[in-house]
Parts: C-alpha cells; structure tokens; sequence
C-alpha cells in the first residue's frame, strides 16, 4: 500500500507560482511512476504531468508552465507552477502506480494510488 498526501495548494494571483508537494509512505517510492492530475468544478477530472524513471511528460497546455520532478530519498514528488491562469483553479491529486514506464501514463485508470488532494485557487 502506499499513501500519498498533497500539501502547498492555496489562493495566488493570476501571473503566480505555486509548488505542489506529494510526499508517499513506503519503501518502494522509487520503484513508483508519479503523476499529477486536476479536477475543476463540474468537470472532469485531466492529467497535468508524470514522471518516472527516465520521462515526464505534460498536457500540452502545461507545458512550458509546470514542471514535475521527484526527489526519491524523500519520497516527495513536486509540481511547480508557474504562471497561473485562472483556468487552472481546480483541486490537484497526486497519483502513482506501480512501474516505472511511461505506458499510459496519462491514463486516470492506470494509477493506484490517489491522495486527497489540495485545492488550487488562481485569482484574475
């Protein structure tokens, strides 16, 4: 089992930063692919990044903006954000699984584990 537990969301200004951090229980955090996903009100939920042992990838409309990088020897996964719309105001969940391939990794069914998530709120 792993548990995943969100932090570093909050209310920011459109044009702002915010670090998203995931830290994960367990022993076997490296042998983990990681990803974040959103959910905007009324919406469903999208993929926003993951990272693996040897790939990130991005939506496209993140690109450029947010990056994902994850430090192993603390079990924490990162999602830098940088200038924020307000189109980007939803609730971030950190995910993983299992592997560390980049099959499908965009895919919401493919992940395991889910954290509660924290709430992103981008002021225009």
């Amino acid at each position: 089992q792993v548990q995943l537990v969100e932090s570093g969301g909050g209310l920011v200004q459109a044009g702002g930063s915010l670090r998203l951090s995931c830290v994960a229980s367990g022993r076997t955090f490296s042998t983990h692919s990681m990803a974040w996903f959103r959910q905007a009100p009324g919406k469903e939920r999208e993929f926003v990044a993951s990272v693996g042992g040897y790939y990130t990838y991005y939506a496209d409309s993140m690109k450029g903006r947010f990056t994902i990088s994850r430090d192993n020897a603390k079990n924490t996964v990162y999602l830098q954000m940088d200038s924020l719309k307000a189109e980007d105001t939803a609730v971030y969940y950190c995910a993983a699984r299992s592997g560390l391939s980049g099959l499908r990794s965009s895919e919401i069914t493919s992940y395991n584990y889910w954290g509660q998530g924290t709430q992103v709120t981008v002021s225009s």
